[in-house]
C-alpha cells in the first residue's frame, strides 16, 4: 500500500507541469491561435525560474521570473502571427527551436547546480490521515495551484462575459471584429497567459520535479501538452485528466524495472511518446468529433477588413 502510494503521488508531481502548459495552451487555442512553440516556452521558463530560484534563495522570485519570461517569449510569437501575420505553425516551430538553444546558452553556468526541494504543506490533521492525507494534503503548493488553475479557466471559459468572447474569437473572429471585439488584443492577451502558464510548468521541472538543471530538461513535455489540448477536445476538465494520464505513463515506465520486468530501458522511455502518437492516431480517425470540438478559427490569420 506504502508503495501504490508513492507511485500516485509520483503521477500527481509528474502531472504538475503538464498541467500548467496543456492549460495556458487550452486557453491560447480557444481563442484561434496555434502556438506551437510550447517546448520552447517552459524550456526557458525552466532555465530562469532555476537561475533565479538559486541566485535569490526564492521559490517566489523564480517562478514570477519564469512566468514573466514565458509571457516575453510568447509575445514575440504573438507580434509575429497577430501583427505580421507570419505562418503559426512556422513561427511555433521557430520559437521551439530558438528557446532550446538560448537556454542551453544561458544555462552553461548553471550545469551541475541544484537547489533546495521546495517544502511541501501540512494541512494540520488532514496531512495524517492514512492513505488519503499523503496522497491529497501533503503535495507543495504548486500542485494546488494547478488545480486551481484549471478549475479557474474551465470556470472562466464556462461563466464569463470574457471568456465567452475569447471563445467567441476562437470560432468566428470576422463576426467577433464585426460587433466590436479586438480580435488582436483578446488573442495577445491569451497568448501572454499561455506563456506564463508553460513558463511555470517548465520551472516546476527544474525547481520542485527534479531541482537541478540539465540541458533540455523539458524532454519533450510541450509536444506532449499540445496533444493532450487535442486529446481534451479543448476542455479544461479533461485536460487535467489528460495530463494525470501522462504523467502515470511517466510514472510507471521509471518502476516497471523496479517491478522485476526485464524491458530495455530505452524502450521504457520511449513509452510517453509512444503512447502520444497512439492517441493523436486515434483522435484523427474520428474527424467528426475534431471538427466538432475546434476552434472554427483556429490557426487561421485574422486580417482587418477595412
Amino acid at each position: 500500500m506504502d508503495l501504490l502510494v508513492l507511485i500516485l503521488q509520483g503521477v500527481i508531481v509528474s502531472a504538475t507541469s503538464l498541467v500548467f502548459a496543456a492549460i495556458g495552451e487550452l486557453v491560447v487555442e480557444r481563442a484561434g491561435v496555434l502556438n506551437l512553440g510550447l517546448e520552447g516556452m517552459m524550456v526557458l521558463g525552466a532555465i530562469s525560474g532555476f537561475a533565479v530560484t538559486l541566485d535569490t534563495g526564492s521559490y517566489v522570485a523564480g517562478i514570477a521570473a519564469a512566468a514573466v519570461t514565458g509571457a516575453i517569449a510568447a509575445s514575440l510569437f504573438g507580434f509575429l502571427t497577430q501583427i505580421l501575420l507570419s505562418n503559426q505553425v512556422a513561427t511555433g516551430l521557430a520559437l521551439t527551436i530558438f528557446g532550446l538553444g538560448l537556454s542551453a546558452l544561458l544555462g552553461q553556468g548553471y550545469s551541475g547546480e541544484s537547489t533546495e526541494p521546495l517544502a511541501k504543506i501540512h494541512i494540520f490533521f488532514l496531512s495524517d490521515i492514512p492513505i488519503v492525507g499523503p496522497l491529497l494534503f501533503s503535495h507543495d503548493p504548486l500542485v494546488y495551484l494547478s488545480l486551481a488553475l484549471a478549475v479557474g479557466v474551465a470556470w472562466f471559459l464556462a461563466k464569463t462575459r470574457t471568456g465567452l468572447i475569447l471563445r467567441a474569437i476562437g470560432e468566428n473572429h470576422d463576426a467577433a471584429h464585426a460587433i466590436g471585439y479586438s480580435v488582436v488584443g483578446v488573442r495577445m492577451a491569451a497568448l501572454l497567459f499561455g506563456g506564463a502558464c508553460a513558463g511555470v510548468g517548465g520551472a516546476y521541472l527544474s525547481t520542485v520535479q527534479t531541482p537541478l538543471w540539465v540541458e533540455n530538461i523539458t524532454a519533450g513535455r510541450g509536444w506532449i501538452a499540445l496533444a493532450i489540448v487535442v486529446f481534451s477536445a479543448w476542455r479544461p476538465g479533461r485536460a487535467l485528466l489528460g495530463a494525470y494520464l501522462f504523467g502515470g505513463v511517466t510514472i510507471v515506465q521509471l518502476h516497471v524495472q523496479g517491478f522485476g520486468i526485464d524491458i530495455e530501458a530505452q524502450y521504457l522511455s520511449m513509452l510517453p511518446y509512444l503512447v502520444t502518437i497512439l492517441v493523436l492516431v486515434l483522435i484523427s480517425h474520428d474527424k467528426a468529433r475534431i471538427s466538432l470540438n475546434a476552434p472554427a478559427c483556429l490557426a487561421k490569420p485574422f486580417f482587418v477588413s477595412s
